[in-house]
């Protein structure tokens, strides 16, 4: 019997295989985001000449798996999402959110000046006074103050980097923020050392009851710059010059007051620049050497 020539799907970015933009997960959207969605689609097309149409995933768990099964191509990811997707292969970074003018930041391990551990960071010259292994090695068998749960800086990263030298702790408290973890260091009576961004010390909420704040809490090890914010990625199954182009598009639909407006209703952010997925392997590595389930980390 002859058998049925299989059908050819059709190309990409076409009426009958369009783009699809993902918009930020949400159970409930408003008109807002939904005809932000549309300004974005439109500007995409026009620049491009590629059909695309939006949808709104339920959640950040929904998304990784639309990317996954090809049921979006254009998605805002979470940094661990964005792990996640990038894992099973399904994305390519595009553009990098900025804030600050900076697309990653650093993290800290913090210790009292009047405990028994050494500072290797020297603050002056911004800068480790010597290697990971052995500014670690005096935090095996103490406590820790984390932030919380599913923070980069105030968790998962620096447990991670701990893993990743075989350095292991005593179970550690959540503090439900970082300037809380300052103080649990500045206290030192919850913990032996602490996790934050670069440099929770600083919070204002800190400066009326801790003026010594930075004289007491030390930097006994600093994180370099590798933990980002979101990004916009793409399908990794779409063609390069797909999606370099609309890359583009992207970039030049943030130059306009509009069109950052738009990004800001949608995505929560107003300034991206061009990324590549090397910029993440450190980033991905701690996240991994932390062994916590990264479905627990998103939303």
């Amino acid at each position: 019997a002859a058998t049925q020539a299989p059908l050819s799907t059709p190309e990409p970015g076409t009426e009958q295989n369009p783009l699809i933009l993902a918009l930020a997960p949400n159970p409930h959207p408003n008109e807002a985001i939904i005809s932000a969605g549309d300004t974005l689609a439109a500007f995409i097309e026009k620049q491009t000449g590629y059909r695309v149409v939006t949808v709104i995933p339920a959640s950040e768990e929904a998304l990784v798996n639309d990317l996954a099964k090809g049921n979006a191509h254009i998605a805002s990811l979470t940094p661990y999402a964005f792990v996640l997707a990038h894992e099973n292969g399904s994305v390519n970074a595009l553009l990098a959110r900025v804030r600050n003018g900076e697309m990653f930041y650093g993290a800290q391990i913090l210790i009292n000046r009047e405990n028994v551990f050494t500072a290797y960071y020297d603050e002056e010259r911004a800068e480790n006074t010597t290697d990971a292994l052995s500014a670690l090695t005096q935090f095996a068998d103490k406590k820790p103050c984390w932030s919380d749960e599913t923070s980069p800086s105030g968790y998962v990263v620096p447990l991670g980097l701990l893993n990743q030298y075989q350095v292991q702790t005593r179970a550690g408290a959540f503090l439900e923020g970082q300037p809380n973890v300052v103080r649990g260091v500045y206290a030192a009576d919850i913990c032996d050392f602490g996790a934050t961004f670069v440099d929770a010390r600083n919070s204002p909420i800190l400066e009326a009851d801790y003026p010594d704040v930075m004289d007491k809490v030390r930097v006994a090890w600093r994180i370099p710059e590798i933990i980002p914010y979101e990004n916009i990625s793409m399908a990794a199954s779409l063609p390069f010059e797909m999606r370099r182009s609309v890359q583009r598009s992207l970039i030049d639909f943030m130059v306009t007051a509009d069109g950052k407006a738009v990004m800001q209703t949608i995505y929560g952010f107003d300034e991206m620049l061009p990324i590549e997925d090397a910029s993440y392997a450190e980033f991905i590595k701690y996240v991994n050497a932390s062994g916590l389930n990264l479905l627990d980390l998103i939303e």
